[in-house]
């Protein structure tokens, strides 16, 4: 595999990676600006910003306020350095993310300028940084960014020392190129593919599945090898060799966390959630399938899908001196499939929430080469990328075909502001009653830093508002003042496989689905009547009031802790136990 020097893209001047880096950090500012103020949402809620508020305060990189799920400390370390240096509130931990977004996207405009040229790179960068998924993680404190943009920076080292590596093999082959010149290009090949590792290594350190990549990477390589049987260059031993020490860093600090905790994988309900209780063999086929579509079809990712298959069916287009427009070499996509075909496997295997966020690595890879075919065959190829581009935009606001997580594309944004407008009318209602409600809303009234709420609400949660978990919740009435009741499931504007019986029958069963029951259907259920009520979107939310025991409730002294009946569960004696489940 020669690598050819590249003529000079004129499409876009030479720029330095600080101003790449700072044209993207502007535009997803700008784009983002509506939402940097929200208070944290979900996963972040429950977890991830819980952990970096204890290291924050106290130093711990195990927390303490939630029970350990065994993630790796770097996001939160990173985010408490923030804090450090400006203020502990909701604002500053988004624009950190973004910094950590603009540093993942300035990694997929390289590694896509460097396999194919600039202007697919600028095609790949834009259509990444507003696809649905991408676009909600960007602010959003999850461990899944870190993790991708780590992943994708060594990716790119990855690639460059490969593609520099066989170059300087085949040097021998190019008359123009001296043994000066191959020997100074296979020294650049190992330093790519030491710096890759070390990039892989600090994926690790922010989400434990993203080893998945460099192991993915190395066990390719050395089949390759073995199967071509020759013996090379140190360049091309040393891949194998070097990627899978990029998962020591990590394997160190899951040793540590066993000397402090007793438990090397997250606590015994964590890893039954997450990996034991997943193993079954019809969830894995299943499971697989829905990796599948979210890999190639979620988000209005199909049109790309759709539209790279269909041009398949074309022959290469000319450049303008009569050359035929160059494909991303195959070993380079090779190694791709092989990335995409482990993530689909490993997170088929593991994970018990199946969330699209978990592949955030993988999307740029897919938009890559997606567009890299479009230019190659189609002659409009800008104006497909810009239909694709549209449809996901589009998506941004609406998923019409199926269930998707609110955090999938703006609807958290809806949740959110949601969420705080009801935790605003139940402080100035009655700061004091008890309020029956679900997770993350039981977190969100009971943990002021998390921003909804100026002093702690006392909380009866159950799992969710399905007609089960509601009827639990009568058989406690007495227990709770009023109740705050909220769509944990968005309802899809189109159903597909949702109409199929057998399959919310597996849905259930397997992915924690379920039916929230309507807010006056709710409301008539527990005996009570909706006193405010509000709708965005696929969300909504309602304060629902009991006036039959509210005085009697005024004249109790407020208790965080209250005995309730048959599984209804209270904020501080049951709380771990479901918001484990809900954790990734």
């Amino acid at each position: 595999m020669n690598r050819k020097k590249k003529v000079p893209d004129s499409f876009i001047p030479e720029l330095k990676g600080i101003h790449i880096f700072a044209l993207i950090f502007t535009a997803i500012f700008l784009l983002h600006a509506p939402s940097l103020r929200l208070p944290y949402f979900w996963d972040e809620a429950g977890y991830y910003i819980p952990a970096a508020h204890d290291f924050f305060q106290h130093g711990n990189l195990i927390p303490r306020s939630v029970p350990s799920n065994a993630h790796p400390p770097l996001p939160a370390v990173y985010l408490a350095l923030w804090w450090k240096l400006s203020a502990f509130k909701p604002a500053v931990t988004r624009i950190a993310m973004l910094l950590v977004a603009s540093f993942a996207l300035t990694a997929v405009f390289y590694l896509s300028r460097v396999l194919t040229n600039a202007r697919v790179a600028t095609a790949t960068t834009i259509c990444t940084a507003i696809y649905p998924v991408w676009f909600a993680q960007s602010s959003l404190a999850h461990a899944d960014l870190p993790a991708a943009a780590f992943a994708l920076w060594g990716i790119f080292f990855y690639f460059r020392g490969l593609l520099g590596g066989s170059f300087a093999e085949d040097a021998s082959d190019l008359i123009l190129v001296t043994k000066g010149e191959a020997l100074a290009e296979r020294t650049r090949a190992r330093r790519d593919i030491l710096l890759g590792a070390a990039m892989f290594a600090m994926a690790g350190l922010s989400k434990e599945t993203s080893i998945v990549i460099p192991l993915a990477l190395a066990l390719y390589d050395g089949a390759s090898d073995l199967s071509s049987g020759r013996r090379g260059h140190a360049v091309r031993w040393l891949r194998p060799l070097v990627l899978p020490m990029s998962v020591v860093p990590l394997a160190l600090w899951f040793a540590y966390h066993r000397f402090r905790t007793g438990f090397f994988f997250g606590n015994a309900e964590f890893f039954a959630y997450n990996v034991s209780g997943t193993l079954a063999p019809l969830r894995i086929v299943l499971a697989a399938g829905l990796r599948l579509w979210q890999l190639l079809g979620y988000m209005n990712l199909w049109l790309l899908t759709i539209a790279t298959l269909w041009m398949m069916r074309y022959p290469a287009l000319q450049e303008k001196d009569g050359t035929e427009r160059p494909r991303i070499a195959l070993a380079v996509q090779y190694r791709i499939a092989a990335i995409l075909l482990a993530n689909v496997l490993v997170f088929s295997l593991l994970g018990g929430a199946a969330l699209a966020r978990y592949l955030l690595p993988a999307y740029p890879l897919v938009i890559l080469i997606g567009i890299s075919t479009l230019r190659r065959r189609l002659p409009e190829w800008t104006w497909a990328v810009a239909v694709i581009a549209a449809g996901f935009a589009l998506a941004l606001f609406s998923n019409p075909f199926g269930y998707s997580a609110p955090e999938d594309n703006l609807a958290y944004r809806n949740y959110v502001i949601l969420h705080k407008e009801a935790a605003d009318y139940l402080q100035m209602r009655d700061p004091h009653a008890r309020i029956l409600t679900a997770w993350p809303a039981s977190d969100e009234l009971t943990k002021p830093f998390l921003g909804y709420v100026r002093q702690p609400i006392s909380v009866v949660r159950v799992d969710d508002f399905s007609y089960e978990q509601l009827q639990l919740a009568r058989l406690a009435a007495g227990q709770y003042d009023e109740a705050l009741l909220f769509s944990t499931k968005q309802e899809p504007s189109v159903r597909l496989l949702d109409r199929w019986p057998w399959w919310e029958r597996m849905s259930r069963r397997y992915f924690g689905f379920h039916h929230d029951l309507p807010p006056d259907v709710a409301a008539a259920m527990l005996g009570g009547r909706i006193t405010w009520e509000r709708r965005r979107g696929q969300q909504w939310a309602a304060v629902v009031s009991f006036d039959s025991v509210q005085n009697a409730s005024k004249s109790r002294p407020n208790s965080p802790r209250s005995d309730v009946a048959s599984g209804v569960v209270t904020q501080t004696n049951t709380l771990r136990r479901v918001s484990i489940r809900s954790y990734d």
